[in-house]
């Protein structure tokens, strides 16, 4: 699969993940570990999906900063805005398997805002490539 492909594809999983989101955001019958797991996801393969493009390996992780500073090393880090993005970690492996203590209460509307803040920045990211590689 070409590297842009396989960038879409990895946008369109997230995008699964975000109407899910969008759906159970509100409902108090769906824990903060299903809503996080989701926003874990979707941010995952947002970092994915902007590495590929870029042509950047990576190992299969759920691990966000090390994506992140995988797009930092290639010279596309991400704007301050998402600086905390990788507090979303834990709900992609540890949360699923492990009680959730809820110690640190997840701010699903800040999260949700956070996730089309990144999404949009990722987008404009592959958009702007795809300018240069036409120039």
């Amino acid at each position: 699969m070409k590297r842009r492909e396989q960038a879409l594809l990895f946008l369109r999983k997230a995008a699964q993940d975000e109407s899910l989101l969008d759906a159970v955001l509100e409902c108090d019958s769906v824990s903060d570990e299903v809503v996080g797991f989701h926003c874990q996801q979707a941010a995952e393969k947002m970092l994915k999906a902007l590495l590929s493009d870029l042509g950047i390996a990576f190992h299969k992780t759920h691990e966000l900063g090390a994506l992140m500073d995988s797009l930092a090393r290639s010279g596309a880090p991400l704007p301050d805005e998402f600086e905390n993005l990788d507090v979303l970690t834990p709900f992609g492996a540890v949360y699923r398997y492990d009680d959730y203590d809820g110690t640190e209460s997840l701010n699903r509307a800040e999260t949700r805002a956070l996730l089309k803040s990144l999404r949009a920045w990722v987008e404009d990211r592959l958009r702007s490539r795809t300018v240069l590689e036409a120039t």
